[in-house]
């Protein structure tokens, strides 16, 4: 196979001369999809948990040479994918120089190419695409139109003397422009039924037809789209000629578990950066903030068929720091780390990301508390075990209670902790003997708030994101 050629040459008969070889847009994808898959590099990305489920369908859609329609709920990448498809692309392409749908030197389609190769041959001049200008994107929307997708008569061509017949009046669309490449459609359902009609030809018999003039463009275009399995119903549908028109159809699904969730999370969360501030999160806040979510898809109150997306523990990571950081700041101390009694500010960054069903309003609350009370039990229970903390329970049934919350101080707690010697080997395990006071003073109220909700201690509530602990026998 002859090498792609740098963006050097600037005629066609250069390229000629250079061996340079034209290939079909799907073909050109394959080629270097399986050129990745043969080094063992991932096909796209950025994106996890899709390694043994969805990379799979995906592959085998590139090989086979399909357009492809991405079905899921939000917040499953799906957007993410189809743009990073783009890196399959050769990074550079020659197109005939100034044409406005990328004519192929070997083969132009447009009126305005054809004439300049038969006036000039050889000479005619080459310019080279960049793959990231090779992808075009539309959000469908109800208002979307056959001209924005496919093209238009140009009036002020039109005005300037030109017949209407003359194919040298169009306006192209989103689609033409795009050829030889990739072109992505949001959101497909949202399409009027008769702008979906629009696209047949284009899946098909690869070429388009604007206000009845017989225009044959034979289109080179990858079409990928995206829809959520919910608009079927509630807003639209992709009508089923055009459904069998896509090659695959692929689903794509949440995060199957906490860790795949964790890594998501810490790869798309960014800490706010303060000054001389530094930022250490332990392991088992993290692991809170994604078993939140892991948990809110399979609460009966939420409504599952709108999904919880991983945009929701992004954003809830990112409050939660938010949090520690303001607390921090305002104690004068120097280091950030997020405590239990930051948590409750992940009702702001919940709030519209998860929708609840089946519940009075004014109830939704005390179901986000429960959600998130289930994912600190469920992470205390992992990570810390009943005989490490039968000794701290013992020493609050002596009449030893412990006070939590923004307004105290990371030394103030760990003081409190330090009269129970028993909690030094519990924090020890969670964040390692040589911690920082902010770091054991998490801890201590991770541990806390865990015997809490585990049944083994009371708590008294304050108004502080915190509470006061004591034992349950009263004493």
């Amino acid at each position: 196979m002859v090498e792609r050629m740098s963006p050097t040459i600037r005629t066609l008969g250069e390229l000629r001369a250079s061996g340079w070889v034209s290939r079909p847009v799907k073909e050109e994808i394959r080629e270097n999809a399986v050129a990745r898959m043969t080094k063992g590099e991932p096909l796209v990305a950025g994106v996890m948990g899709y390694e043994d489920t969805v990379v799979p369908q995906l592959e085998n859609a590139i090989l086979a040479g399909h357009d492809i329609v991405f079905l899921g709920e939000r917040g499953q990448a799906k957007t993410r994918i189809i743009r990073s498809l783009t890196g399959l692309l050769d990074e550079w392409m020659p197109i005939i120089e100034g044409s406005e749908i990328n004519d192929d030197p070997y083969h132009p389609v447009s009126r305005f190419a054809r004439d300049l190769v038969n006036q000039k041959g050889d000479a005619t001049p080459i310019a080279w695409v960049h793959r990231d200008a090779r992808f075009g994107e539309k959000l469908a929307t109800p208002d979307t139109s056959i001209a924005d997708l496919i093209g238009e008569v140009d009036p002020i061509k039109v005005a300037e003397g030109r017949y209407l017949s003359d194919e040298l009046t169009l306006h192209y669309g989103l689609v033409p422009r795009t050829n030889r490449g990739i072109f992505a459609i949001n959101e497909l359902p949202d399409l009027s039924e008769r702008i979906q009609v629009g696209l047949l030809n284009v899946l098909e018999e690869r070429d388009i037809q604007v206000r009845g003039y017989k225009v044959r463009l034979p289109l080179d275009v990858m079409l990928v789209a995206s829809a959520n399995p919910e608009d079927y119903t509630n807003r639209g549908r992709i009508i089923t000629p055009l459904k069998d028109r896509f090659g695959s159809q692929i689903r794509t699904h949440y995060p199957l578990d906490v860790t795949t969730e964790m890594a998501i999370m810490r790869q798309e969360a960014r800490d706010p950066d303060v000054g001389n501030v530094a930022t250490t999160i332990p392991d088992f806040m993290d692991e809170i903030v994604a078993e939140m979510s892991q948990t809110a898809r399979q609460h009966n109150n939420v409504n599952q068929r709108s999904g919880v997306s991983v945009r929701l523990t992004v954003s809830n990571r990112e409050v939660m720091v938010a949090s520690a950081m303001r607390r921090a700041l305002r104690a004068g101390e120097s280091q950030v780390v997020p405590r239990i009694s930051d948590l409750d500010a992940l009702v702001a960054s919940s709030s519209g990301k998860i929708e609840f069903e089946g519940i009075d309003e004014h109830r939704e609350g005390a179901v986000f508390e429960a959600i998130l009370a289930a994912a600190v039990l469920a992470v205390f229970k992992r990570r810390v075990t009943s005989p490490a903390t039968r000794d701290i329970v013992a020493a609050f049934e002596d009449g030893l209670t412990a006070a939590t919350g923004h307004d105290v101080a990371s030394n103030d707690l760990v003081a409190q902790a330090a009269a129970i010697p028993a909690f030094s080997g519990v924090v020890d395990l969670l964040v390692g003997a040589g911690a920082s006071a902010a770091e054991r003073a998490s801890a201590v109220e991770f541990v806390l708030e865990g015997l809490h909700l585990a049944k083994r201690l009371n708590k008294d509530s304050t108004g502080t994101a915190g509470g006061v602990y004591r034992s349950r026998t009263g004493r």
